[in-house]
């Protein structure tokens, strides 16, 4: 009997481990994700600026800069 109840013991300690593992190899994901989301919004943010939209109306398009 002691021997079932050590051997459950280890098997639960392995588990725990494994799950500690998991917890942080999805922290570190979760913080990559945002880091690229971040990232991405700020590209974005920049093609809209260099770039203008084809569907603005004339007058909400500015004007060539040699104007």
């Amino acid at each position: 009997m002691n021997e079932r109840i050590t051997n459950i013991e280890i098997q639960l300690m392995h588990h725990e481990n494994t799950i500690q593992q998991l917890n942080e190899v999805v922290t570190r994901q979760q913080l990559a994700i945002e880091e690229l989301q971040a990232d991405f919004r700020q590209m974005t943010e920049h093609l809209r600026e260099v770039y203008p939209s084809d569907v603005r109306e004339p007058e909400e398009e500015e004007p060539p800069p040699h104007y």
